[in-house]
């Protein structure tokens, strides 16, 4: 594939083909510019005039150990020289977007590109299934466009021009692109054609579902159109039964190819408010039961349910989740989530130490207690304490064992997401029977996600992480 590089030159502004650039060495304000050995997009500057500057050495490396490594080379030399600086006195080329202030710096001080490694995790079951169908998916919360600039105090530490759409939107669709995915979950959509032209052209036909009330943003799924084909499609409107405006969609994909193989997708944002856990409780809920009679309709189908379910790993949310159960009487609703003790200085401190307090004082019951209505929307039922779904499933990343280094103690990712307020878990792959994870792509360790002080950054479009698993069908499903 004939790919084109446009390199712009600081005082040129010409366009250098990429089959080029190994006759090519560039300094740029310190930087040495060599050929990449792999295949690597290479982001174009941006407006000199205006003193916006990418730097085109940034790299996300999705890696296992049958796949070529991609290697960035990045040199820093000696600092600028005179003439640079008093030829280019009204403009920075510093790696930050925006430096009105020309100076001289050190060597030392130089700004080195950043490289961001993410495994391929293999289960133990992987090499029993070579012979067996696999699909691959994907779940993104985005971030929305709106979301990012009316919440400006999450984004504290980030760059504004890392915040808009449209350099964001170029990120999240070449890391989709890249990673070549049969079905993706996407939340927080609030732009979905500018994502649907961009995936259309890379093969993937799509489906969207917005959310309810003033909202504009809501969920997104797409799939390979060459490899699946919809059967059945299911929007749920969770305002309907009285749980606020988030939305979910159900979709019954078959496999072109092996048209015996059937599969239910799931896709939700489930509420953030953390103080709502009878809502975000009966949402997921529902999400399990209309889920669970669909399946039954085609056959007792597999299904897989991606999407930000704003609990943590710790919560009786996700407890509720992995067992079918939970006891309301047990719990305060305000804390059914676990987001509260994920502020990102709590974390830091803790360590990878978590803590699973499933019950709560009886003051802290007496003070949040529960009101009938809430008891409804919780469990579906006027009179139960109890909260059911009829779905047996399993977390796809705590299925497959990983490192210390990304992994909490029940074996989920340390953190899906981060802002100045919140870093943890909340994402999620869930499998039913009938399907087998292969591998899993790992999350970055903590101490990697906090150099960045914050996401989006100038590598990463949201301040999510993209969670990716591949599956194989069990070869009697």
């Amino acid at each position: 594939r004939q790919a084109v590089c446009v390199v712009f030159d600081l005082f040129q502004n010409s366009e250098i083909p990429l089959s080029n650039l190994h006759k090519i060495k560039m300094s740029c304000a310190g930087f040495s510019w060599s050929r990449p050995t792999g295949a690597l997009r290479i982001s174009s500057g941006g407006h000199l005039s205006s003193g916006f500057h990418r730097c085109p050495l940034s790299c996300l490396i999705f890696r296992s150990s049958c796949d070529a490594n991609f290697v960035v080379s990045c040199s820093s030399t000696s600092g600028p020289s005179d003439s640079l600086l008093e030829n280019s006195s009204n403009r920075s080329y510093s790696r930050r977007w925006h430096n009105p202030l020309p100076r001289r710096r050190h060597p030392d001080q130089m700004p080195t590109c950043r490289i961001f490694v993410r495994d391929w995790i293999d289960s133990d079951t992987s090499s029993v299934s070579q012979a067996t169908e696999r699909v691959t998916v994907v779940s993104y919360n985005i971030l929305g466009d709106r979301n990012s600039l009316y919440h400006r105090d999450l984004y504290s530490n980030v760059s504004f021009p890392y915040l808009k759409w449209g350099y964001r939107k170029r990120l999240i669709c070449e890391e989709l692109i890249r990673l070549k995915p049969d079905i993706i979950c996407l939340q927080e959509v609030d732009k979905y054609f500018d994502l649907f032209s961009m995936m259309e052209k890379a093969g993937y036909a799509g489906s969207y579902k917005r959310r309810t009330g003033d909202n504009i943003d809501g969920c997104a799924m797409f799939w390979k159109a060459d490899r699946y084909r919809v059967l059945e499609r299911e929007n749920i409107e969770f305002s309907q039964f009285g749980m606020c405006d988030n939305v979910a969609q159900l979709a019954v994909l078959e496999m072109q190819k092996s048209k015996s193989r059937k599969l239910l997708l799931g896709n939700i944002h489930v509420l953030y408010n953390p103080r709502r856990g009878d809502v975000k409780l009966g949402q997921i809920r529902s999400l399990c039961s209309k889920a669970h009679l669909l399946s039954k309709k085609w056959g007792d189908i597999p299904i897989i349910l991606g999407g930000d379910f704003n609990s943590t790993p710790q919560s009786p949310l996700y407890n509720f989740l992995a067992s079918s159960e939970l006891n309301l009487m047990k719990h305060d609703k305000r804390e059914l989530s676990g987001q509260r003790n994920c502020n990102p200085t709590q974390v830091l401190e803790t360590g990878n130490k978590s803590s699973n307090n499933t019950t709560t004082s009886i003051s802290r019951c007496i003070s949040s207690s529960w009101s009938n209505e809430e008891i409804r929307v919780a469990t579906g039922q006027e009179h139960s304490y109890w909260a059911v779904h009829p779905l047996k499933l399993h977390s796809s990343y705590a299925s497959v064992k990983g490192s210390t280094n990304t992994r909490d103690s029940v074996g989920e990712p340390l953190a899906t997401s981060y802002h100045s307020k919140f870093l943890g878990t909340v994402d999620y792959l869930w499998y039913s029977d009938g399907l087998v994870p292969a591998r899993v792509l790992d999350t970055l360790p903590i101490d990697v996600l906090c150099k960045t002080k914050g996401l989006p950054c100038q590598e990463l479009g949201s301040d999510h992480l993209v969670l990716l698993s591949e599956f194989f069908f069990e070869p009697n499903g």
